[in-house]
């Protein structure tokens, strides 16, 4: 584990001034309306939709985004970000999500340094492609998808984003404790939010067994967090994103992007992640929009 604390980031010439910790009011208002403001988690950040997520934020006035990944290319990406608003915004923390004394030291770090994170997006995810059951040529036994690379994918995919959420929802819960307040009460204003990032694959996908599995289970979890989080203030949400042009979608390779991708899909071309992140942020602000959102770009599978 190795994250990269917030007062320890060297950003030449902004002014550090300009970052501070927001509290919420005492008599619990916040206004989830809009990002202006807020405190986000993103996980997955140094690249794809999670990158294009905090450049978005950034852009909608976010008063400070942790970018959590496992990439150490979080570091450059978040420099990129600060220098080009010309303000510490963005805050790097590279790790394993699937590390809990990490995830832990991630929201007491950013609760100290910028105040209650509101908003969560935990989009790290992995693909392990293989198909369920396969026969191999050679030998003619039946070989079974690798338990490991299934037990994998779950960690990163479907239990890592859920406890990232979990502990959004804790440090909103901690600070109403804090603050006298019980139940959430509709005056009071929303509270907080958390997108998981499902996919298309969740309805089932040849060869993606263990990945559409995880990506099916977040919608469970959203339900029922939000269910419970709701006490709290805090509601919770799925996008299915379609193909996005993404280093993992780009990782199938341009000849099965082009003739089994392209084809499949109305727009007939990849979703570009600005498309998906607006979508997020759009989620997050839109306190009408729940349960699941659909930006498959008119994707059907084939026949």
């Amino acid at each position: 584990m190795n994250p990269i604390k917030p007062g320890t980031i060297e950003d030449p010439g902004l002014d550090s001034r300009n970052v501070g910790s927001r509290e919420a009011p005492s008599d619990g208002a916040v206004d989830l309306h809009t990002i202006k403001g807020q405190v986000a988690v993103i996980t997955g950040a140094a690249g794809g939709i999670g990158q294009a997520l905090a450049v978005e934020m950034t852009r909608r006035g976010v008063a400070g985004v942790a970018m959590v990944d496992f990439s150490d290319r979080v570091e450059q990406v978040a420099r990129d970000l600060n220098e080009k608003v010309g303000r510490q915004v963005a805050f790097p923390y590279r790790g394993d999500t699937t590390d809990t004394g990490f995830r832990q030291e991630v929201y007491t770090d950013v609760t100290s340094f910028l105040g209650v994170p509101r908003i969560c997006v935990p989009a790290a995810a992995i693909t392990k492609d293989s198909l369920a059951v396969r026969i191999d040529k050679a030998t003619g036994r039946a070989l079974i998808y690798p338990i490991e690379d299934f037990r994998k994918v779950v960690e990163i995919n479907m239990i890592a984003p859920i406890y990232w959420a979990m502990e959004m929802v804790a440090a909103v819960a901690k600070d109403r404790s804090s603050r006298g307040l019980k139940r959430w009460q509709p005056e009071e204003g929303l509270q907080g939010a958390a997108v998981f990032l499902g996919s298309i694959a969740s309805v089932g996908n040849a060869g993606q067994i263990s990945y559409a599995s995880t990506k099916a289970g977040l919608e469970g979890a959203a339900s029922t967090l939000m269910a419970e989080a709701m006490y709290y203030g805090v509601r919770c949400s799925v996008i299915h994103p379609g193909f996005t042009d993404t280093p993992m979608v780009r990782a199938l390779g341009e000849e099965y992007i082009r003739t089994k991708v392209i084809p499949q899909t109305q727009l007939k071309r990849l979703i570009k992640p600005e498309e998906i992140a607006d979508a997020i942020c759009f989620m997050i602000t839109n306190a009408a929009v729940s349960g699941e959102l659909w930006a498959d770009a008119g994707w059907r599978p084939a026949a």
